[in-house]
């Protein structure tokens, strides 16, 4: 893949950091910019030394939403050809777990982007928003969905009706983000919840990550069926043998990923 200077990635052993970077406009998510982050997260879980993504903007923003000027003068075919959706589904196929660390604003795609991801950090004065509304149109990107699973219908029907933000303390409150963090601690935090995952079992964590996703997204006697087959096919793994056999001896495990 070639390098985007838009996209940042620094590897660090099992945890890759990636950085939105244009701060200019806000880490706006243009197609182009959907792309390299496409590109950027599909090259890192094809490194097999990578086993958790935390996602990240800059001190004022995680990422704001779409590019307005060009939205405003857009027909519907216009729309329909751009087809930005094909970028969120292979967002959304990524197999390793993501954590966004948020700091400053998440509007629009910015905070669809974080919704996509399956743990968040913020600080406490973070913003989370998705203002569509107060242009006429609603979320695209699957905000009116995301956000009411994970919040609940009545929270998220305020927030996209009304465009309003919640600021970090309250997203944390409502269930919306994992770890609140001081702006300077934000990142550590979410790279030292990324190290913690990343010294778990790789396969487990991807087929847990699984199963709960999978519920999240059916009824709940599909998620159980996932679950239980996932639950099983983890003791054909060497990594289960070798955790069980770990607690026996009183000894930390040593996880490879088989």
């Amino acid at each position: 893949m070639p390098e985007d200077p838009h996209i940042l990635i620094e590897p660090n052993g099992a945890v890759c950091l990636v950085t939105l970077n244009r701060p200019k406009v806000l880490n706006a998510l243009t197609p182009a910019m959907l792309q390299a982050l496409c590109e950027a997260l599909e090259a890192q879980q094809e490194n097999p030394q990578i086993r958790v993504i935390v996602l990240t903007g800059d001190d004022r923003a995680f990422a704001a939403g779409s590019d307005i000027p060009t939205l405003a003068q857009a027909s519907p075919i216009d729309i329909f050809r751009l087809d930005t959706r094909r970028y969120w589904e292979r967002l959304r196929a990524i197999r390793l777990p993501l954590i966004a660390a948020v700091r400053g604003f998440a509007y629009g795609g910015g905070c669809e982007l974080a919704l996509l991801c399956d743990l968040i950090v913020a600080t406490e004065n973070a913003l989370f928003a998705q203002p569509e509304i107060k242009l006429g149109i609603i979320p695209g990107a699957g905000g009116t969905q995301r956000l009411a699973k994970a919040i609940g219908p009545y929270r998220a029907m305020e927030m996209i009706l009304t465009g309003e933000p919640i600021n970090g303390r309250q997203a944390y409150e409502a269930g919306l983000v994992n770890r609140l963090a001081p702006a300077e601690q934000c990142l550590s935090t979410a790279l030292e919840l990324a190290q913690l995952i990343a010294s778990r079992p790789p396969i487990a964590v991807r087929l847990a990550r699984e199963a709960v996703r999978y519920g999240v997204e059916t009824t709940l006697l599909q998620g159980l069926d996932l679950e239980r087959r996932n639950f099983l096919m983890l003791f054909d793994t060497q990594d289960q043998a070798e955790g069980m056999q770990a607690f026996l001896e009183k000894r930390p495990p040593h996880f490879e990923g088989k």
